[in-house]
C-alpha cells in the first residue's frame, strides 16, 4: 500500500521569491522505512509538514501540486483528520506539549479517540517502554530535560499507533539509551507499527555498532529544497557521498570516509586507517589555556523543585572552551541556566559578570521582528555592523529581513548563536549550540567558540554531541548521579571507559579507534582534517 504520494509539489514562504521545498515525484510504501537527508535550510522539515497536513493549514504557507496521506489529498482534509494516520514529533518538541503531567499527554491522542479508558494505561505504558521513558510517567512535564521531553513526544506520537510516524531530528536531544530507544523504534516497524519517514543529522550513531539502524530508503534534497535523489539507502549514499559531503551533510563514518579517499569499508580499509595516521601526525603540542577566571563556582546546587545537581566547583578561565555532558536529566540544562544567572542557586554560590547564554530552544531569546534587528538588539550605537558581522559569519546575511521565527529550525539556531557573539560578553554560556545543524554548520559553530577563546572570552557549551565536544573542547565536566562524575581535559576523559559509562556515555566508533590509535594532539588534529572538507 501506497501512504504518501507527492506529485508537482512546491511550498512557497511569504516574502521568499523562491520555492523552499520542490518536489516532482515521491512515494512511501508501507513498511518501507525513509531517512530525508539534506543540509541545514533544504527543507527538511518542510517536507514533513505538507505530509502532515500543517502546510497549508496551520503553517503560514502556500502548497502547490498534489500531497496525499493513506488516499486523502492533504489540501482537502484538515490536521484533524489526517492525524487518524499521520502522527508527528516535531523539532522542538515542547511546542506541542499540552497538559502538565506525562501520562496525561501521551493518553490525550487516546482519549481523543474515544479509546476504551480501560485499556488507555496499559497503552500508555507500552508506549513510554518503546521510548526508555516509563520512569517519567508520574512527572511534571515541566520539570523535563529537552531529552526527556523528546521521548514523550515520541511515546505520544506512537500509542495512537498511526499508520504513518514523521520524526523531525528525533535524536537530537537524546543521550546515548534514547538514541537506541530510537533505533529500536525503527527496526520494530518493519512489517508491524508504523512507517517512519524521519529527518536525522546523528546518522553514524543512529545507524548504531553494526550500521544496520538506518532506514532502508533515503531521500535527498539539495541546498534549494529539490528533491534530488531516492532509492534504497546504501545506493544513493554509495551514488551522492561526495555530493553529500560537498554539501556539509552528517554522513554515516563510512560514507564520509568514502567521500574523502574513495576507499569502501569504513575503518576496516587500511587506506581509511591510513588517511586518518597521516593526518594525526600533522600537529604539534597543543598548551593548555590558562587565563584569569572569569566564571566561577563553589558548592553550588541547582534545580527547580529541588536539587538535580550538587556540591559544582567550576573555574571557568578566559581563553578556554569547557564541554558539559551527561544523559538526559542529569542537570546539564539546569547548571547553565544557574551559571548564567538566570536560575537561583538552590546551594552554594557562582560569581563573575553576568555570561552570555545560547537556550536550548533558540525562539526562547528572540525579541526582534527581523534578523538584522535581532543581532542588533541591546547593543546601541555601532549594534547593526556588529550584528551585520556576525551574520556573515553564519551565513544568514542574505536572510536579515525575514523574521527569526520563520526560518528554518538550524537557521534559528544559527542566528541565536550569531546574536550572542554580538555582545562583548567575558564568559558565553551554550546550550546544545549544535543541536539540530549539518555538518559544515557545526564546523562553523566549533569554530566560533574556539575563536571566541582564542578571542580573551571563557566558553561552556551542554552537548551530546562527542565528537563536536572531543574537537573543540579543552576539559570537559561530565555530570551523572546527581554530582559531578569528572572534570578534566577533554581526551583524558574519552579515553576513561569507566566515566563514560558512569555516565551512560558512548563513544562513536571513530572516537573509540582514535583513541586507541592516536595521542590526544593526533585525534585532535584527525578530526580537524575531516572538518576542514565540511568548510
Amino acid at each position: 500500500m501506497t501512504l504518501v504520494e507527492i506529485d508537482g509539489a512546491r511550498v512557497r514562504f511569504p516574502r521568499r521569491a523562491d520555492p523552499a521545498l520542490t518536489v516532482e515525484e515521491l512515494r512511501v510504501e508501507r513498511g518501507h522505512d525513509v531517512v530525508v537527508l539534506g543540509p541545514t535550510g533544504s527543507g527538511k522539515s518542510t517536507l514533513l509538514h505538507a505530509i502532515a497536513g500543517h502546510v497549508p493549514h496551520s503553517v503560514n504557507a502556500t502548497l502547490e501540486g498534489d500531497v496525499a496521506v493513506c488516499g486523502l489529498r492533504t489540501a482537502e482534509h484538515s490536521v484533524v483528520r489526517l492525524s487518524r494516520h499521520v502522527g508527528l514529533v516535531a523539532q522542538d518538541p515542547s511546542a506541542g506539549t499540552t497538559l502538565p503531567y506525562v501520562e496525561q499527554e501521551v493518553a490525550l491522542p487516546l482519549e481523543n479517540r474515544a479509546v476504551d479508558p480501560v485499556a488507555i494505561s496499559g497503552r500508555v505504558d507500552r508506549a513510554l517502554d518503546r521510548v526508555g521513558a516509563r520512569g517519567l510517567r508520574s512527572r511534571r512535564q515541566s520539570e523535563l530535560s529537552g531529552g526527556e521531553l523528546q521521548r514523550v513526544a515520541t511515546a505520544a506520537a506512537l500509542v495512537a499507533e498511526p499508520d504513518l510516524l514523521l520524526l523531525d531530528e528525533p535524536t537530537s536531544m537524546l543521550d546515548a539509551d534514547g538514541v537506541a530507544s530510537v533505533r529500536d523504534v525503527l527496526a520494530s516497524g518493519v512489517g508491524a507499527g508504523p512507517t517512519t519517514v524521519l529527518v536525522e543529522h546523528r546518522l553514524d550513531e543512529l545507524a548504531g555498532a553494526s550500521g544496520a539502524g538506518l532506514p532502508p530508503r533515503a531521500v535527498v534534497l539539495d541546498r534549494t529544497g529539490r528533491l534530488v535523489a531516492a532509492g534504497p539507502t546504501a545506493d544513493v549514499l554509495a551514488v551522492h557521498a561526495r555530493d553529500l559531503h560537498a554539501a556539509g551533510c552528517w554522513l554515516p563514518l563510512d560514507t564520509e570516509l568514502r567521500a574523502a579517499t574513495g576507499a569502501p569499508g569504513g575503518l576496516t580499509h587500511r587506506d581509511n586507517r591510513a588517511h586518518l595516521l597521516t593526518a594525526g601526525r600533522r600537529t604539534g603540542p597543543r598548551t593548555p589555556p590558562r587565563g584569569e577566571v572569569v566564571l566561577g563556582a563553589r558548592g553550588l546546587a541547582v534545580g527547580r523543585a529541588g536539587a538535580v545537581l550538587a556540591d559544582v566547583d567550576l573555574d571557568l578561565r578566559a581563553g578556554e572552551v569547557v564541554a558539559v555532558l551527561g544523559a538526559n536529566g542529569s542537570g546539564k540544562s539546569t547548571l547553565l541556566l544557574t551559571l548564567a544567572g538566570l536560575l537561583p542557586p538552590y546551594a552554594g554560590t557562582v560569581t563573575g559578570p553576568r555570561a552570555g547564554l545560547v537556550f536550548q530552544n533558540p525562539e526562547h531569546q528572540f525579541c526582534a521582528s527581523t534578523v538584522a534587528a535581532e543581532t542588533a538588539h541591546g547593543l546601541g550605537a555601532g549594534g547593526e555592523a556588529a550584528g551585520a558581522r556576525e551574520l556573515r559569519r553564519f551565513g544568514l546575511d542574505d536572510l536579515v529581513t525575514q523574521n527569526p521565527y520563520r526560518l528554518s529550525g538550524g537557521e534559528k539556531r544559527r542566528l541565536s548563536l550569531a546574536a550572542v557573539l554580538a555582545h562583548e560578553r567575558p564568559a558565553l554560556v551554550l546550550d546544545e549550540p549544535t543541536l539540530g545543524l549539518d555538518r559544515a554548520d557545526t564546523v562553523t559553530t566549533a569554530a566560533a567558540m574556539r575563536r571566541e577563546a582564542e578571542g580573551g572570552r571563557a566558553v561552556l557549551f551542554a552537548s551530546h554531541d562527542l565528537r563536536t565536544v572531543a574537537g573543540a573542547a579543552d576539559r570537559v565536566l561530565v555530570l551523572g548521579d546527581g554530582r559531578v562524575l569528572a572534570c578534566a581535559p577533554t581526551w583524558e576523559v574519552l579515553r576513561d571507559r569507566g566515566t563514560l559509562a558512569g555516565a551512560r556515555l558512548a563513544l562513536p566508533p571513530l572516537l573509540a579507534w582514535l583513541t586507541e590509535h592516536l595521542d590526544d594532539d593526533g585525534c585532535r588534529a584527525a578530526l580537524r582534517s575531516l572538518d576542514g572538507a565540511a568548510r
